[in-house]
């Protein structure tokens, strides 16, 4: 009795030593550098399609340094686009996040596609009025891009009510002259719609971009000369 008393002693303990070695052996949670916030995390009721981090994407498979489903940005530009979310909320509206902080390897792996000629899988979807050949010439791909200082922000209109995006006359990552958000070959409802979110965004401190009616960029970033190139995990 006293040595299968031992043994059955000995196989609790190896059990509970592995136990905690496992459990030490778990990864830690991701930490985000400092002066970053998770987006999903700080403003409640936004949405989040993170969609570089998936196949829904212009190149159509995920892209490097998306490692998960999260949109980061600076504090500062969070801050900002809390507010605009506050102030369409009083309308029933609110805001969707596609990217926010695009690491230089994601701009890298942009660039390395678009050299491909053969690799036009999202071309019917993305890109059907313009050749691949001519997307760095026209200013769709750049070897650098605001997105990794950390205050840029690509992002649509929703119905709080529903979730629904609002159409906005083309889809996010058009490659196409009436993604422009002057563009007057959209219908009356969608200038209305891109006016709107325009304006709000530039309320807060947001500058948008002439080419794309989704993306604005912290008007006072905190970070203008630096491109980060950690990961999203």
């Amino acid at each position: 009795m006293k040595a299968l008393r031992y043994g059955i002693e000995s196989n609790v303990y190896r059990i509970s030593l592995l136990i905690l070695i496992l459990g030490f052996a778990r990864p830690a949670p991701a930490q985000i550098p400092d002066g970053f916030v998770d987006m999903g995390e700080f403003i409640a009721d936004v949405r989040i399609e993170a969609r570089y981090a998936g196949h829904g994407n212009f190149v159509g498979a995920p892209i490097d340094g998306y490692e998960a489903e999260k949109v980061l940005l600076t504090r500062e530009a969070a801050d900002a686009l809390l507010a605009v979310q506050i102030e369409l909320r009083q309308i029933g509206l609110g805001l969707k996040l596609f990217d926010g902080y695009r690491p230089q390897r994601a701009v890298d792996h942009f660039v390395r596609w678009a050299r491909d000629p053969e690799d036009d899988a999202m071309k019917s979807v993305y890109y059907p009025h313009v050749d691949k050949s001519e997307l760095f010439e026209q200013g769709y791909i750049a070897e650098q891009s605001g997105h990794s200082r950390g205050s840029a922000v690509d992002l649509t209109l929703v119905s709080l009510e529903t979730g629904d995006e609002l159409d906005m006359g083309t889809r996010w990552d058009f490659f196409d002259p009436r993604s422009a958000p002057a563009n007057q070959e959209v219908s009356p409802q969608h200038q209305a719609r891109r006016t709107l979110l325009q304006i709000t965004m530039m309320k807060h401190g947001f500058e948008p971009l002439a080419e794309e009616w989704w993306h604005f960029k912290l008007r006072d970033e905190p970070y203008p000369d630096t491109y980060f190139d950690f990961v999203i995990e």
